[in-house]
C-alpha cells in the first residue's frame, strides 16, 4: 500500500480505538498495526471510490489537527479549513495528486474571476503550508508549491483616521455601547477577534491597562486612557446582565467579530467618513504613538507583532515630523 494509504488507514483506526480505548493503549496498537502493515498491500476504496474528495477532506482535517496542537486560533484553523476546501472542489483531483500545474491553473482562473493578487497571495500560502507539512509527514513525495514562484502583491498601506474623521466618528455614535467600542480600538489598537474575548474583569481601572491574547494564544499588556475608562465605566453601568464579556450584544451574548464590523459599518454610513473598521483603528494607533515618540519596538508589543516589519507596515510617517527630525539630526 501507499504512504498516504498506511497513514489515513491507521488514522481511521486510531479514531474509532480513541472512543473505548485509553490513549497509551491506542498509541501502542497503532504502533504495531503500522509495522504489520509494512508487509501487506492494501488499497483504499472509500464511499467516493478510492482517495477522491473524501481522502482529501480527511487530509485537510489531520492538518487542521497538526495545526491546533501547535496553538493556531479557531479563526485561523477555520480559514485553512475554508481555503483549502475550495481548492478540493476546484481542482477536482486527490490533494495528494495535486501537480503545480493544476495548482497554477486554478490561481489562474481565481485571478480571472476578479480576486486580488493579495487575496491569492494569502490562498498560496495557506497551499505552501499544507503540502509543505503533507512532505514533512512522508504523505507525499513532492511538494506541488515548491515551484510555483513568488506571487507579486501590491501592499497598499491603511490610512489612519485624522483628528476630525476621528471626532466625526464620535459623534455619530448613538449609545454608550458604541462610544465604548470605539474608544477601546483608538486606545488599545486590539484585533476585533481581541475586542470580542475580554471579559469585564480583565479591565485593571486602577492601572489602566488589561491582559488580552491575540494570535498563536500570546499574551500581552494594553493600556487605555482616562476617557476611555470612562466611556467603559459609563456603559457597564447601564447593563443589567451578568454576562462576564465586555461587550454585550442585543441578541443577549457576546459580541462576535461581524457584529463590531457591522456596529462601524452603520457609524461609518452616519458619520460620512470612508473605510470604518476594526484594522484601521490599529493603524492610526501605531501611527500616532510613533509620531509622539515611542519606540517602534514599544508600538509592536502593543500591537502584538512579532516582526518590526510587520509594524512598519501599519505606520504612516508624518513627513512633517520626518523633515524636522532630518534637520535636526543631518550633519551639514
Amino acid at each position: 500500500m501507499s504512504v498516504l494509504d498506511k497513514k489515513l488507514l491507521l488514522a481511521d483506526i486510531e479514531k474509532k480505538l480513541n472512543a473505548y480505548v485509553p490513549a497509551d493503549t491506542v498509541r501502542k496498537i497503532i504502533a504495531d498495526a503500522g509495522e504489520v502493515l509494512t508487509r501487506y498491500d492494501v488499497t483504499s476504496t472509500g464511499p467516493d471510490g478510492g482517495g477522491g474528495k473524501d481522502e482529501s477532506r480527511q487530509l485537510v482535517q489531520m492538518y487542521i489537527d497538526a495545526k491546533a496542537i501547535e496553538g493556531r486560533s479557531q479563526s485561523t484553523l477555520k480559514q485553512f479549513d475554508y481555503i483549502l476546501t475550495r481548492l478540493i472542489e476546484a481542482v477536482n483531483v486527490p490533494l495528494d495528486r495535486v501537480t503545480v500545474y493544476h495548482l497554477r491553473q486554478y490561481i489562474m482562473s481565481e485571478k480571472n474571476r476578479g480576486i486580488s493578487m493579495n487575496t491569492i497571495k494569502g490562498n498560496v500560502s495557506v497551499y505552501s503550508g499544507f503540502y509543505d507539512w503533507l512532505h514533512r509527514e512522508g504523505l507525499i513525495s513532492t511538494d506541488p508549491t515548491a515551484n510555483i514562484g513568488q506571487i507579486k502583491a501590491t501592499v497598499e498601506k491603511e490610512v489612519p483616521f485624522t483628528s476630525e474623521e476621528i471626532q466625526l466618528i464620535k459623534e455619530a455614535c448613538v449609545n454608550d455601547l458604541q462610544l465604548a467600542v470605539v474608544h477601546f480600538l483608538l486606545s488599545t489598537g486590539c484585533r476585533v477577534s481581541e475586542v470580542c474575548s475580554v471579559n469585564r474583569s480583565d479591565i485593571d481601572y486602577r492601572n489602566m491597562k488589561l491582559s488580552v491574547t491575540g494570535k498563536g494564544n500570546k499574551t500581552r499588556i494594553v493600556y487605555i486612557d482616562d476617557v476611555t475608562a470612562l466611556m467603559l465605566k459609563r456603559y457597564l453601568s447601564k447593563r443589567d446582565d451578568l454576562d462576564p464579556a465586555l461587550f454585550y450584544s442585543k441578541q443577549k451574548c457576546r459580541f462576535t467579530t461581524d457584529g463590531i464590523r457591522i456596529m462601524l459599518k452603520t457609524i461609518e454610513e452616519r458619520s460620512h467618513v470612508p473605510n470604518v473598521h476594526p484594522h484601521r483603528f490599529r493603524h492610526t494607533l501605531a501611527t500616532n504613538l510613533i509620531d509622539r515618540g515611542m519606540s517602534i519596538q514599544e508600538v509592536a508589543s502593543i500591537l502584538g507583532h512579532a516582526k518590526l516589519d510587520t509594524t512598519m507596515m501599519y505606520v504612516s510617517v508624518n513627513q512633517r515630523n520626518a523633515e524636522n527630525s532630518y534637520r535636526k539630526f543631518a550633519c551639514m
